[in-house]
């Protein structure tokens, strides 16, 4: 099996960043690659019509949400789990159909790089997915929402790393037990809202591109979400080596530096997904 039936190759130039990839979409009668992305995602280049690629903000105003084709009834659920970097709007000539793909981009420049997929406060988890409040408020010691020594009678004697917060390996082990069990019990959702999201913008598929300077030449990977899923939530939840957490190949930590220091993140190496097949 070649790199092209694996949906990876290997590209002349540089395109990492959404407007890059958004021109390329929009120049698709011309760009090889966007044509490949296409034929990919299950479309024949000779019987579309039109491709139009919107970068999509950060920050998305109601008077705006047209443009993405989303309901205003669902705004707060659009924003809220809004996942896709570049919407690729596409036409299909026979009988009109309107067609909308939500693609996530993710750069890399090697296989160490990590990228951020998630990061919100304990609060915003706990809403969305329902654990308990121990749950939330060990997950707060361990960000640093809630500092070890305003809760030393819960903490005891444990010797602390940091006395910004705890390592996930400095919590009782019948509360770590139980955040473990927590996580793995409801993965599929975790991984899901992570990396997929919900409602209009939810990604449903998934870019990865690696840049070589030297050679000037850009890898690139694009596979459908539920593969992504799959092979980044695939493994045993656990402690990682510095107090972390493993879901699979995702990393959950604390967020730490500027801005949002305290916030929960979870992160993952795209490049990885270029092991598919090999």
């Amino acid at each position: 099996m070649n790199k092209a039936e694996l949906g990876s190759k290997t590209a002349k130039g540089g395109f990492t960043n959404e407007k890059d990839i958004c021109k390329k979409f929009n120049n698709w009668k011309k760009d090889q690659e966007a044509q490949e992305w296409l034929k990919i995602m299950g479309y024949n280049i000779k019987k579309l019509n039109s491709v139009k690629a919107i970068q999509i903000p950060v920050r998305i105003k109601k008077n705006d949400l047209s443009k993405f084709k989303v309901d205003e009834r669902e705004y707060e659920k659009f924003i809220k789990f809004k996942k896709a970097d570049v919407q690729i709007r596409i036409i299909i000539k026979i009988g009109n159909i309107f067609k909308i793909e939500n693609l996530s981009l993710k750069k890399a420049n090697s296989d160490a790089d990590y990228n951020q997929i998630d990061k919100r406060t304990v609060n915003a988890y706990q809403k969305m997915w329902g654990f308990d409040n121990e749950i939330a408020l060990w997950l707060k010691l361990f960000t640093g929402e809630i500092l070890p020594k305003t809760q030393r009678k819960l903490i005891g004697k444990i010797k602390l790393q940091d006395n910004r917060r705890l390592f996930l390996n400095e919590i009782p082990n019948t509360i770590l037990k139980k955040i473990i069990h927590f996580i793995d019990k409801n993965k599929i959702l975790i991984v899901s809202d992570i990396i997929k999201g919900r409602g209009g913008l939810s990604a449903g598929w998934v870019l990865v591109t690696r840049l070589n300077k030297q050679e000037k030449t850009t890898d690139w990977m694009l596979k459908d979400i539920n593969t992504t899923m799959n092979f980044f939530g695939t493994g045993d939840v656990k402690i990682s080596p510095r107090g972390s957490l493993y879901i699979g190949k995702i990393t959950m930590q604390r967020k730490g530096g500027t801005p949002d220091p305290t916030k929960l993140q979870f992160k993952i190496k795209p490049c990885q997904l270029f092991k598919i097949g090999e």
